[in-house]
C-alpha cells in the first residue's frame, strides 16, 4: 500500500493566527514566572482549557484567559521571542507564509502607544522572517466589543503601514457584540490603502453574519465563515467571487461552536468551490497549531492527497504573498504530490 505523503512537508500558508494566541504554552509559563504573573489552573495543569464560548459566560471566560495570557508580554524582547518562536513553529509544520493578526490597542499602554506597538511587532516579524525563512505579514485587527471610532483609528494606522509589512485589516472578537456594518467606515479606509478586508464572521452567528461581512465590508476573506454552509446561495456567491473562508476546525470544537471535528462543514465548503485556508486561530488556548488541522482533512474529512494539496494551494492563492513566492510554492506543492516523501533509506554499510 502506498504511504501517504508527510503533511509537514506540504508547503502551505497560514492566514488565521492571532498574535497572543500564537504563543507557545511553555513560553507563557516561563514569562509568567519571570514577570510574577499568576496563571489560573486552566492555563497551567488543566491546559488546554475546557472552553464553551457559545454562551456569554463562556465567551467572557475565554476572553479573561486571553487577557491574562496577553499580560505576560511586558518587554520588547518578549514580543521578539513570541514572533521568533511562532515562525519556528510555522517552519516545522511546512508553513511558508504567515499572516499574523494583532490589535495594537491591547499592548499600546505598555509599549508607548499604538504606532510604536505596531512598529515593534513589524520589526519583530521582519527579524523572525529573516531567521526562519517563513514570510511574515501583519494584519491589524479592530475589536468588535469596542466603539467603531476605535476601529477607524486602527484602520488609519494600518493604512500608514500598507506596503511596509501590514497587508490587511480585520475585525475580531464576539460577533454577537457588534454588527459588521457598524465598522464599514473603517474598512473603507483600509480598502482605499490597498489592504485586504479580513473580518471574522460566521463563527458564533449564522450565515447572515458572513453575508454582512461580504456585503457591508467588501470582505476579501472571512475569518472562520463556516456558518455559510447553512445557506447554499451564499456558498455560490463565495465560490463565484473566490472569497476564502479561514477555517479553524479545532478552534470551532474548542469553543463549542461545533460538537466535534466532523460537525465542522469543511467538506461542504470544499465541494461547493469555496476556497479554504486552514488556520489554528489561538493555539495557546486550543492546544493545536496548523498541522493538526491538515491531519483532520485526511483522517476525519476523508480528503485524498490530491485534495489536501488543493487545500494548500487555496491557502497560498488566498494569501498576500508576492506573486513570485506564490508561483514557487504552488510548484513545490505539485512536487509534493508527485514524489514519494523523503530520500530512500540508505543501505546498511
Amino acid at each position: 500500500m502506498e504511504m501517504p505523503h508527510s503533511l509537514d512537508k506540504l508547503p502551505k500558508a497560514h492566514l488565521h493566527l492571532h498574535f497572543t494566541g500564537s504563543m507557545r504554552h511553555s513560553t507563557l509559563i516561563e514569562l509568567a514566572q519571570e514577570h510574577g504573573v499568576h496563571l489560573p489552573d486552566a492555563l497551567v495543569q488543566d491546559w488546554p482549557p475546557q472552553l464553551h464560548a457559545t454562551d456569554e459566560r463562556g465567551w467572557f471566560r475565554f476572553q479573561r484567559l486571553y487577557d491574562i495570557a496577553r499580560s505576560v508580554l511586558r518587554r520588547p524582547e518578549d514580543v521578539y521571542r513570541l514572533l521568533r518562536e511562532a515562525a519556528e513553529d510555522e517552519a516545522t509544520e511546512g508553513s511558508r507564509w504567515l499572516e499574523i493578526q494583532v490589535d495594537p490597542s491591547g499592548y499600546a499602554a505598555r509599549f508607548g502607544g499604538l504606532t510604536s506597538t505596531l512598529e515593534l511587532v513589524l520589526d519583530a516579524a521582519a527579524r523572525a522572517s529573516a531567521a526562519s525563512g517563513v514570510g511574515i505579514a501583519v494584519i491589524v485587527a479592530a475589536n468588535r466589543t469596542r466603539h467603531p471610532l476605535d476601529a477607524r483609528t486602527l484602520a488609519r494606522l494600518a493604512a500608514q503601514y500598507a506596503g511596509r509589512g501590514v497587508v490587511g485589516f480585520g475585525l475580531s472578537n464576539d460577533e454577537r457584540r457588534g454588527r459588521a456594518r457598524d465598522y464599514d467606515a473603517a474598512f473603507r479606509i483600509a480598502k482605499r490603502a490597498g489592504l485586504l478586508a479580513v473580518p471574522h464572521g460566521g463563527e458564533l452567528l449564522g450565515a447572515a453574519s458572513v453575508a454582512e461581512c461580504v456585503d457591508e465590508l467588501d470582505a476579501d476573506r472571512v475569518g472562520h465563515g463556516i456558518r455559510a454552509a447553512e445557506d447554499d446561495r451564499l456558498l455560490e456567491r463565495l465560490a463565484d467571487r473566490q472569497i476564502a473562508c479561514e477555517v479553524c476546525p479545532l478552534s470551532n470544537v474548542g469553543l463549542g461552536v461545533a460538537p466535534g471535528p466532523l460537525d465542522v462543514p469543511v467538506r461542504k465548503l470544499f465541494d461547493a468551490g469555496v476556497p479554504i485556508a486552514f488556520g489554528a486561530d489561538d493555539p495557546l488556548l486550543f492546544g493545536a497549531r496548523l498541522l493538526p488541522q491538515y491531519e483532520l482533512a485526511r483522517d476525519v474529512y476523508g480528503f485524498r492527497d490530491a485534495e489536501v494539496a488543493e487545500l494548500a494551494r487555496q491557502s497560498i492563492r488566498s494569501s498576500t504573498a508576492p506573486d513570485s513566492l506564490k508561483k514557487e510554492l504552488l510548484g513545490e506543492i505539485d512536487v509534493w504530490l508527485t514524489q514519494p516523501d523523503g530520500p530512500a533509506p540508505r543501505p546498511e554499510a
